[in-house]
């Protein structure tokens, strides 16, 4: 693969309202999370976009891991809002990873491989297969059981073509409905490839996750 210009948007404007206090700012092996999530990038990419608040933004530009690659936006009310302001700030990348603050634990083999496969493929979900049976349920009652081998579960980074994921935030800015990144490129009928990564890449959202 040719060198190719990259930028991560890591979102950061979350409430930790389900943590109790903001989970980004806790301690794992001397860094916080935030900390420690960009690290796993810094290397990898040409800038990275942090959609914030205040209190993490004045956190980075304190903190050990801070740099030029380094660039903040205003965090949105929602994630989809969040995201749209960090792919608007962008600088003309070929590629952009969209990745959960709260994760951590994201491994840089399993970035590459990211890289490497959106720059072939366009858009691609990083995520785990289902290992438990997967019911279907309505009104307190199991309606069939999910073919887990079908079920991915998805994590991020969520990683697509620039211009492609910039057209679909554009055109569905005023939509709220969607779940995630690549939902949106699903209804906007651009195919996105898998890519299984790693179980240990959890989103941290209560104490128990951090523990």
């Amino acid at each position: 693969m040719n060198k190719v210009k990259v930028s991560a948007i890591i979102t950061s404007g979350g409430n930790s309202t389900r943590f109790g206090s903001n989970k980004l700012l806790e301690k794992i092996e001397g860094k916080s999370v935030i900390e420690t999530t960009i690290l796993k990038f810094i290397d990898l990419v040409d800038e990275i976009i942090i959609p914030s608040k205040e209190d993490i933004k004045e956190h980075i530009l304190k903190s050990k891991v801070y740099c030029n690659k380094i660039k903040f936006v205003p965090a949105g009310s929602t994630r989809q809002i969040s995201v749209y302001n960090g792919i608007m700030a962008c600088y003309n990348p070929e590629i952009v990873l969209i990745h959960d603050g709260a994760r951590p634990f994201i491994d840089k083999e399993t970035i590459k491989r990211a890289i490497e496969l959106t720059y072939q493929k366009h858009a691609v979900l990083v995520g785990v297969f289902a290992v438990d049976t997967i019911k279907e349920v309505k009104d307190g009652k199991i309606i069939k059981t999910l073919d887990r081998k079908t079920i991915f579960q998805a994590q991020t980074p969520q990683c697509f073509d620039y211009e492609l994921i910039k057209k679909v935030h554009l055109k569905y800015k005023d939509e709220t409905d969607f779940t995630d990144d690549s939902s949106m490129v699903e209804r906007y009928g651009a195919e996105v490839f898998i890519l299984e990564g790693l179980k240990s890449n959890k989103k941290i959202t209560t104490k128990d996750d951090l523990k």
